[in-house]
């Protein structure tokens, strides 16, 4: 009883701070924040069309779980041993089968088509303005723009470098040579895996795909708010899978077209192949390494 009580009241305690923290942090886009509920901040028209059926997807889960609630109070209330010493013997309920078999089928039908609008609104890719293909690797991501003729790698990185940016870019996240898009344009993000099976997955931008060795996928994004957004490898693929951040920065056409000219010069010859950021992930801090995933 006693550490109920105390459950109970850290979780009272912990409320208002989460609910301050949620609205200091209101401004942050493109990343996870403390005491964060729910998704990041939409930044694509797709990210947009996720959450709305996130939230629709809660109402239809939330009255579900509310009438099955109601059903076993009732059940309990009303039939139990002494409120209700002699059961019925009805074993069949006509009408009670056909509802409980229509209005299953009837909410799935609710479900699967905003779920089927949204799969073909993701996979049904538009004319794009720019395409960048990201190749997942043992363990960082290149970037390669084919048009423009260049490649690059993007390592995260060390503590050290990343606390003298100011600001310093999240923990685990930062790295040093970022994906540059413009803003408010269509880009076609072709993955694929060098080694291992990888993902690709950016939440602010609500895509998430596979790269795997041999197959080229595609998905795609339009920004439409300058920012840096950060995501991460989704797959289990091996020791440093923790160590692989994506970083995207979302930046205005003038600023894109200036890098563009300056990424060409830098990475024209292309660059050696670090092998693996595993040093990166051995020059954390001891009390951080408990962050690992």
């Amino acid at each position: 009883m006693l550490a109920l009580l105390r459950v109970v009241a850290s979780a009272a305690m912990g409320f208002p701070v989460m609910f301050l923290n949620g609205v200091a942090h209101a401004a942050d886009w493109g990343k996870p924040v403390n005491w964060q509920l729910g998704l990041q901040r939409s930044a694509t028209p797709v990210m947009d069309w996720v959450a709305s059926f996130h939230t629709h997807l809660l109402f239809i889960i939330t009255a579900i779980t509310i009438f099955v609630l109601g059903l076993l109070v009732a059940v309990i209330v009303k039939f139990n041993a002494r409120a209700n010493p002699t059961p019925s013997k009805t074993t069949h309920h006509t009408l009670l089968e056909v509802a409980w078999t229509v209005v299953p089928v009837a909410i799935l039908v609710v479900i699967a088509v905003p779920s089927f609008r949204l799969l073909f609104y993701q996979q049904d890719i538009p004319p794009s303005d720019l395409t960048v293909k990201a190749t997942g690797k043992q363990w960082y991501w290149s970037y390669s723009y084919p048009d423009s003729k260049f490649e690059f790698d993007s390592i995260m990185l060390h503590d050290a470098e990343r606390l003298k940016m100011q600001p310093p870019p999240p923990r685990l996240l930062g790295v040093d040579n970022a994906m540059w898009v413009p803003v408010n344009k269509v880009v076609r993000v072709q993955v694929i895996g060098a080694e291992v099976i990888h993902a690709f997955a950016v939440p602010s931008f609500g895509i998430k795909i596979d790269a795997i060795p041999g197959r080229l996928n595609e998905t795609w994004f339009k920004a439409t708010r300058e920012g840096t957004y950060y995501g991460q490898c989704s797959e289990l693929c091996g020791k440093d899978h923790a160590f692989m951040p994506i970083e995207v920065r979302v930046v205005s056409e003038q600023a894109f077209s200036a890098w563009l000219e300056d990424a060409k010069k830098k990475y024209a010859g292309g660059q050696p192949a670090p092998g693996s950021n595993a040093l990166a992930a051995a020059d954390l801090a001891e009390p951080q390494v408990d962050n690992k995933r």
